[in-house]
Order: structure tokens, then sequence, then C-alpha cells
């Protein structure tokens, strides 16, 4: 499944620690960060719930937001990666500023972006996600080195009781790319219909 490895980082397999919290979180509406993120989710298995951001690098947290305040009954995730959520950095304190309670991201943090060539990200050079999170105001965050924390991430997600970041150190390694549909339209009339809300 692994095709190459560029140093070691987390040790976490993110395709399997995706799987599993996803499995974990059925209620979830799911916001991915450009690349990577979308090919984990969209592997581990394609739903109407899923809104897959093909491009918009930093945005996946801000849309996430929005959705949140506009769907506060229902529990919303963001899955992105180290280099995404650092480009969207300002949207942490946007959403500290706004106390929602119905909000979880998810980091997935290799310390390289990938879709570039591997690179060092700020996170290999110490940026603390955690850190910046908990300064914003959010109500919790943590670090994530092994698979024992997707109960409590999902716990936080489900029961939807503050918002918070958890930064997953994964493997720094390329997978084989599952590529979600690309179509913007389509993405956006399915998951409108998934919340009952006719396409426009």
């Amino acid at each position: 499944m692994n095709t190459t490895s560029s140093s070691s980082y987390g040790e976490i397999d993110r395709r399997v620690f995706v799987k599993k919290l996803i499995d974990a979180c059925p209620e979830a509406l799911i916001v991915t960060g450009l690349g990577s993120p979308s090919y984990d989710v969209f592997a581990a298995g394609d739903r109407d719930r899923n809104f897959y951001l093909w491009g918009a690098m930093g945005g996946a947290s801000a849309m996430a937001l929005g959705l949140a305040i506009a769907q506060p009954q229902k529990p919303v995730l963001v899955i992105t990666g180290d280099g995404e959520q650092l480009m969207g950095l300002g949207n942490l304190a946007s959403i500290g500023a706004q106390k929602i309670k119905n909000l979880s991201i998810v980091v997935l943090d290799n310390g390289h972006y990938a879709e570039t060539g591997m690179q060092k990200s700020h996170t290999s050079f110490g940026t603390d996600l955690v850190g910046v999170a908990l300064s914003c105001g959010l109500d919790w965050a943590f670090k994530v080195k092994d698979m024992d924390a997707i109960s409590t991430i999902a716990s936080h997600v489900n029961t939807k009781n503050g918002t918070g970041l958890a930064n997953v150190l994964i493997k720094a390694e390329e997978y084989p790319k599952a590529l979600p549909p690309r179509d913007g339209v389509y993405i956006k009339n399915r998951f409108r219909s998934a919340l009952g809300f006719k396409p426009f």
C-alpha cells in the first residue's frame, strides 16, 4: 500500500486512522482539506455527507465553521493536513471567537507538504498546532500519537461538547491516490440533498 517513505515523523497509518474515525462518527458532516486528506476520506468510503475540497488551500476549517454555525444540531468534522491548516491559521482565531460547540478539527500531520514533493512543513520546524489552537480559545486540543485516541476524538465529535483540534502525528509516507468526485456542483448538490435542501 505504501509507496514511498520520506522520513520518520509519527507512527500512525493515516488511512487506517481515518477509516476508524469516520466509522466512529457516522452522523458527522465531514469537510476535507485538499490533497491527501481528501484521498484518505474517500478511500474510507464515499458518503453524501462528505464535502471534498479540491482547491481553496487553507479553507477547510473556515468552510466548516460556517457549516457548524448553520447546522448547530449536527457534528461537523474537518479532516485536513498540516500544510492546509498552516495556511488557514487565522481560521482558528475565528473559530475560537465564535464559541460554537459542534466543530472538531483533525489535522493529519506528517510534517511535510505531500502534494508538492514532501518538503518539510512548519510543524517539522517546531510550530505547535495544539498550542496555537488553545491560544485561540478552542475548548480542547491535544496531540495524538497512537490509535487509542480515536475513541476520545469520536466522543468529542459525537457529543458536540466543544470545539477542538486533534493533531495526529502520522507516518510521512505517500499513499496511492484515491480520487473523490471532482465536479464541485455535484459535490455541493449532493451535500445539500443530504441535509434536506434542494440543489441550486
